[in-house]
């Protein structure tokens, strides 16, 4: 037992350092962009299409990890493209800016089936929802950490492109983690052995992704909050990456809640999801600090959510030997529903702004009721 909490906690000191560069950038992505010329459109449309490579290449990457076997090869070689974040300081166009945002997605692309199989062989017996509860909170600990560095980078005068090129130290360090765990742990599918569930992915399995994919459509992403954030002057741009650690902090700490709830409830938990999506707009576009701060509240908690027990209950419903791929399949699905609903709600933000409720609202209730249907199909 003490072998699965280390390499859970390595792979939690791993996602520490990665979060602290790439939620540190993500968290002034909008107002650089901005600062670089782009237009609301062109931060949906960039973010858009970095998300939905960054989740559907996941399906070949999740495909050929399962027939490789190379879990860990993967694994590194997305999180090395991290190193794209500290180049982004040396970006002059908001062009030459979009493609290391890009590269940077594609790497958790390569990288994320392959450590969420590895996590789900590592969480087997210490309960699957509290084992990504751990790893997420480590993982927001750094999503924290990340904007406050950026926070008080700008708080002093410094620019975004010195706040990107300080992002080489924990970029190098999580590197290091990782090589040290792949040596320690070369095999880590020996630490899961049970009765398999069967050769093929099941039904409900593909009525979760439909359900994935309808939840994340009507998902609001950070950077179109931010945007709108520096866009209206709700606050100053130097605040907008603290917004994002409270964001995180919450994140963090309801991953451990939901962890623990899923693993006693299963995917009934999951219910909240799509009401939290429903208000979210109304709350994070308007101009008033303290509503606004609420939809930050209620974003983190949705994120929690989604990078918890949505990646927990995978392995759950999906036998060991489709493990990889069905994790790629998912965040396909996953990819899909962000890069529309980054495209949509950027572009009505734009032209027809009232739009953007109409949509989420009636996205999220077809969402609802595939959950419901997949909770019943589940017996749970």
């Amino acid at each position: 037992m003490r072998n699965l909490f280390f390499l859970i906690i390595l792979f939690g000191g791993v996602s520490l350092f990665g979060d602290i560069a790439y939620e540190g950038a993500r968290s002034i992505t909008g107002p650089f962009l901005f600062s670089l010329g782009a237009t609301a459109s062109i931060v949906g449309l960039v973010c858009g299409i970095g998300e939905f490579l960054g989740y559907s290449l996941r399906f070949f990457s999740g495909y050929f990890s399962d027939r490789t076997k190379s879990y860990w090869l993967f694994t590194i070689t997305g999180y090395s493209l991290i190193l794209s974040i500290p180049f982004l300081g040396f970006a002059k166009t908001w062009q030459f800016a979009a493609i290391f945002i890009i590269l940077e997605r594609i790497g958790k692309a390569i990288r994320t089936p392959s450590r969420d199989t590895i996590l789900s062989y590592a969480t087997k017996k210490v309960g699957r929802g509290f084992g990504f509860g751990i790893h997420e909170a480590f993982d927001q600990l750094g999503a924290i950490i990340g904007p406050l560095i950026f926070t008080l980078i700008l708080m002093k005068g410094k620019s975004y492109s010195y706040g990107f090129r300080m992002m080489f130290i924990p970029v190098v360090i999580l590197i290091s983690i990782l090589l040290f765990a792949k040596r320690k742990y070369p095999e880590p599918e020996k630490f899961e052995v049970e009765k398999e569930k069967g050769e093929n992915l099941p039904f409900i399995f593909f009525l979760y992704v439909f359900f994935t994919f309808l939840s994340t459509a009507g998902f609001i992403n950070f950077q179109l909050i931010s945007y709108h954030l520096k866009f209206k002057e709700v606050i100053k741009p130097s605040y907008i990456p603290l917004f994002y650690l409270i964001a995180m902090g919450i994140d963090g700490i309801f991953a451990l809640i939901i962890g623990k709830i899923y693993d006693k409830k299963g995917l009934k938990t999951l219910i909240i999801l799509p009401f939290i999506m429903m208000v979210l707009p109304f709350f994070v576009f308007t101009e008033s600090v303290i509503p606004v701060v609420s939809g930050i509240i209620l974003w983190g908690i949705s994120m929690g959510i989604q990078e918890t027990i949505i990646r927990a209950a995978i392995a759950d419903i999906t036998p060991i030997k489709k493990r990889g791929i069905a994790y790629g399949i998912f965040n396909l699905g996953y990819g899909a529903g962000w890069f529309a609903g980054s495209s949509l709600v950027g572009f009505f933000y734009q032209n027809f702004k009232n739009l953007i409720y109409v949509y989420v609202i009636l996205v999220e209730i077809c969402s609802l009721l595939i959950l419901k249907n997949i909770i019943k199909k589940n017996g749970n």
